[in-house]
């Protein structure tokens, strides 16, 4: 069989792609289409009278009253006030990885650096007004214009009308999407710039989740979709043993790199003891227009397709993904208002004074005066005799007046009614707002929770949302973090900036080898998203907690570590550096577990505490004695061991001269004592 030639091979994937488009889209445009009408219905001013109704109210007022925005940005305060991040554990259940504390600051550093809560808040906002929204991750370099510096950070951006241009697989059932296959983002861009990037003549990808009703004009764009395509390819893992017991694993990859690398672990005494196959995940990137591939962008850092999905309320339904946000249910009832509405201020809008009718021959000539009077408040009006039937003139009053409208006696229940739905349907947004005075602080925090359960589902399912953006970021990390000791920014989870440096060579404590700290590559951990209260609002329950419990003890130590605790969580203008004062006076007293820094700065201080002269004086002459002592034993050591070191000596050399030379020596010996003791037991001869 002939291998397709690329061109072919992109021609083909085109094909494919527009068939696995159109299916999705088929399927998703109706649930797609009402997210989007949803989202205008409360955000655009009159989008709610879209529909049938325009027609109806086309020369009559159309008023809106919008009480759904208001319900959606109380949702969405809801969330800024309680912001929901991510937290990097270790599989194991190790209480202090460092590693995961290093993943977790370098997350929080790539948040800051791409202001990541705009794409945040964008999805959120859509995910509650429409149903679903959506974010993406992206690498770029860190220095665009240093055409020598490759290293390159990860950004957060957002994807604007995530409900009519973002669409995963179908067969993809989880929440986050992390089964999908492929997945489509159609984007928007001027003719202008489509023919400047791409050099050819626009082509539209084929986009049918529009609304413009209502819209005056709609800009002139080109829609191009970006194609990403999940890949996975067998490989065979060859595991050798050394001679030592240990395993090293290989790829073909590392084969083919390297023609010698077989041949040299057979050279040094390595076997190969299995193999493995395993399945490696890629994932390629393409852009398209309608007519072609405009660029195969190739594989993208990471395993995972970078594109987070978020749902307000989601659900299948006949095998169909369903979602819808806050607005939905609520979109009748403020119909039917904004319609009552309209019709008390068109019945208003007429007079209320009862206006004369006369006959023509009444104001002939007075017709000006008539028509100024509510101008200019004449004192009278005339009117001109009429002529009876004889040919009398007859002076004669109004022939009529004209009434006031009526206002309907069931529209008053109307509203009244319409009002209650929309508060049961929106969770009656206004309650939170009606603080009683002098109700306690802790029944504020149980009316508060009551009203934060009635959104509590949007933020659970933007969790889910944030534990997918974690996993998707480690996996891009594991490929881009990697190069030895870059020094990156890490932010900690109080706000403060940081430094780390990866690939680290440092000694294990326990094997005594070298490994590398800091190593992303190796990072396997699970990812915790939490909801809950911001820090701000955790703070002042603990500062409230705190303060209760003074109250009920008397014990000094005890309010001292109280007090202290308090102080260490007060926040305001310029506390900063009271808090960091009496979290010291905490880690000195025991309370507060250190961090490492903060349990080295520690020892460093308990090292250079200075004392009082009497008690410097008689530590140093105790170290003074010690020393002594140590030294005079160490030269009675050094004395013993000279000494055996001579005799052994003396034995070695002894050992060396044969039996024959030992016993002339003695002779000799011998007769130089017998000549000594003759020289001195014989008289001397004078």
């Amino acid at each position: 069989m002939a291998r397709l030639s690329n061109d072919q091979r992109l021609s083909n994937l085109h094909a494919e792609a527009l068939r696995q488009y159109n299916y999705i889209q088929t399927a998703l445009r109706d649930e797609r289409l009402q997210c989007l009408q949803d989202r205008r219905f409360y955000s655009l001013c009159g989008a709610q009278w879209e529909g049938p109704l325009w027609d109806q109210y086309e020369n009559k007022p159309k008023f809106e009253v919008n009480k759904i925005m208001l319900a959606v940005i109380r949702i969405v305060n809801e969330y800024r006030n309680n912001r929901i991040t991510v937290d990097y554990v270790s599989k194991d259940g190790s209480e202090n990885d460092k590693l995961a504390e290093v993943c977790d600051g370098l997350y929080r550093a790539d948040e800051q650096a791409s202001v990541a809560d705009e794409a945040y808040d964008n999805a959120f906002e859509e995910a509650v007004g429409g149903g679903f929204g959506a974010w993406r991750l992206r690498t770029v370099y860190e220095d665009e214009e240093d055409s020598e510096d490759d290293r390159q950070r990860i950004r957060f951006e957002p994807i604007f009308d995530a409900d009519s241009s973002v669409f995963f697989d179908l067969n993809a059932k989880r929440q986050d999407k992390s089964d999908a296959r492929y997945c489509f983002v159609v984007n928007s861009m001027t003719r202008e710039s489509y023919k400047e990037i791409y050099n050819d003549d626009p082509s539209d990808w084929p986009k049918i989740i529009h609304q413009y009703e209502f819209d005056w004009a709609t800009p002139d764009v080109v829609f191009v979709a970006e194609y990403y395509k999940v890949e996975e390819k067998t490989e065979t893992i060859r595991i050798f043993e050394g001679v030592d017991g240990t395993e090293e694993r290989y790829s073909q990859q590392d084969f083919e790199n390297d023609e010698m690398l077989e041949e040299t672990l057979l050279a040094i005494g390595t076997r190969e003891v299995r193999q493995k196959r395993i399945k490696r995940t890629r994932v390629r990137k393409y852009i398209m227009s309608g007519g072609k591939v405009l660029e195969d962008a190739g594989y993208i850092a990471g395993k995972c397709i970078p594109i987070v999905p978020v749902y307000g309320k989601r659900w299948f339904v006949d095998n169909i993904e369903r979602c819808m946000g806050a607005v939905r249910l609520a979109k009748d009832a403020q119909r039917l208002k904004n319609m009552q509405l309209s019709k008390l201020g068109e019945i208003s809008a007429l007079s209320s004074i009862e206006k004369p009718i006369l006959t023509p021959e009444q104001v002939a000539g007075h017709q000006v005066m008539w028509a100024e009077d509510n101008l200019r408040d004449y004192p009278y009006l005339l009117v001109n005799p009429i002529t009876d039937q004889d040919g009398n003139q007859t002076v004669t009053g109004p022939v009529a007046y004209t009434r006031s409208a009526a206002i309907p006696p069931a529209m008053a229940t109307l509203l009244q009614i319409t009002e209650q739905d929309m508060q049961d349907i929106l969770g009656n947004p206004q309650g939170a707002d009606k603080m009683v005075s002098g109700v306690s602080g802790k029944a504020v925090e149980m009316i508060q929770t009551r009203v934060d359960m009635q959104t509590y589902i949007y933020m659970s399912n933007f969790a889910k949302g944030m534990k997918r953006c974690g996993e998707i970021w480690l996996s891009m990390a594991k490929e881009i973090y990697t190069e030895d000791k870059r020094k990156m920014k890490t932010i900690a989870p109080t706000g403060e900036a940081g430094m780390v440096e990866l690939m680290q060579p440092t000694i294990d404590t326990e094997t005594g080898a070298v490994v590398m700290a800091n190593d992303l590559s190796a990072a396997t951990f699970d990812v915790v998203s939490e909801v809950g209260p911001s820090s701000s609002s955790k703070r002042a329950a603990t500062v409230r907690a705190l303060t209760g419990m003074l109250q009920i003890t008397q014990d000094p130590e005890t309010q001292q570590v109280i007090t202290a605790m308090a102080m260490m969580n007060m926040e305001g203008e310029g506390i900063g550096d009271a808090n960091a004062y009496f979290r010291k006076k905490l880690l000195r007293m025991g309370v507060v577990k250190p961090t490492d820094d903060e349990a080295q700065e520690l020892m460093a201080e308990m090292q250079g505490t200075p004392q009082d002269p009497n008690s410097m004086y008689l530590q140093a002459a105790a170290e003074e004695a010690t020393a002594k002592a140590a030294q005079a034993r160490a030269s009675t050591v050094k004395t013993v061991a000279d000494a055996e070191l001579s005799r052994a000596k003396t034995l070695e050399i002894l050992s060396k001269v044969d039996e024959t030379a030992q016993n002339m020596a003695l002779t000799n010996a011998e007769a130089v004592q017998e000549i000594l003791r003759g020289q001195i037991i014989q008289p001397v001869v004078r």
